[in-house]
């Protein structure tokens, strides 16, 4: 196994391009797993470690750009204001080891349906910044997942930042696991309140081939919101309309059984967390208004 450091940003599109089976790797706690199991061997390895700019991010009047490499904890320490859902669901990563390491640019490299980043990025709006030598593409969350950890990055292509919208509302992050702590997601739902475009985003992990949006419950939501006048009176959601998103959030669904959980204890554990983060969400808007972006 080969092993290839460069200094810049410009040197690792270069060796990208020239050789696409590289493996990207920064803070390896994907990568190196596999490798140690046995269940990888790469040929090259690319290790992004002192390409400087990907450790960095910007807050612009709409959105956090954030680069593919920033840690976990960085965004709990330092994201918790501008990106609530992603610095909740950071929490629930691994150990502090794992946070000290692990990226969000790594969880979108991986691409597993049970990654802890995902259903916040799709709640979030996030768009992906995938860059070769050829220029500079802008993909949607949403579409680049495209199977069991594969994604939409050609191979010459490297993921440099994601971009996410700046919370104007609350956000949560809900997740189920064998454990409390340090444990692959049996399923997990992210929400977010976008109180300046009046609009609700979801996302839903490890009930799927990919990490989803449950468009339908979106829509349903968005609607009754909207009929009801609720984003400018901040009256409470009835049960009826809290428990047919939490169904609609369900039925996006198409899980499977495995040693971890069952079709439809997943589907069960989606209602109950939709509905849930819905009810923590809604009472953070009635209680703070629009204006605040934190969770409670």
């Amino acid at each position: 196994m080969d092993f290839l450091r460069p200094a810049d940003w410009g040197e690792a599109l270069a060796v990208k391009a020239e050789c696409p089976s590289a493996v990207p790797i920064a803070g390896g706690t994907d990568v190196m797993v596999e490798i140690n199991s046995g269940l990888r061997r790469p040929g090259l390895l690319l290790d992004l470690t002192r390409v400087g700019e990907l450790y960095t991010w910007e807050a612009g009047e709409r959105d956090v750009r954030l680069g593919a490499a920033v840690p976990y904890t960085r965004i709990i320490d330092e994201l918790s204001g501008y990106l609530p859902g992603l610095a909740l669901a950071a929490r629930t990563v691994g150990s502090p080891q794992i946070r000290n390491r692990a990226s969000v640019g790594g969880n979108l490299g991986a691409a597993s349906p049970a990654g802890d980043s995902h259903p916040a990025l799709l709640a979030g709006g996030a768009v992906v910044e995938a860059e070769s030598v050829r220029g500079l593409r802008l993909i949607p969350v949403e579409r680049f997942y495209t199977g069991v950890k594969r994604t939409a990055l050609a191979p010459d292509e490297l993921i440099r930042a994601v971009r996410v919208r700046r919370a104007t509302g609350p956000q949560q992050f809900s997740k189920v696991g064998t454990r409390n702590a340090m444990v692959i997601a049996v399923s997990s739902f992210g929400l977010a309140l976008h109180g300046e475009s009046r609009e609700v985003g979801t996302g839903v992990g490890s009930v799927a081939p990919t990490p989803l949006r449950a468009r339908a419950a979106e829509e349903f939501l968005n609607a009754a919101l909207a009929e009801d006048h609720l984003w400018d009176s901040g009256k409470p959601i009835t049960p009826s309309v809290a428990r047919r998103f939490a169904e609609l959030a369900a039925e996006a669904c198409s899980p499977i059984d495995d040693v971890r959980a069952t079709a439809a204890y997943r589907r069960h554990a989606v209602k109950i967390m939709a509905r849930r983060t819905l009810g923590w969400a809604w009472e953070t808007y009635r209680r703070n208004g629009r204006g605040n972006a934190r969770c409670a």
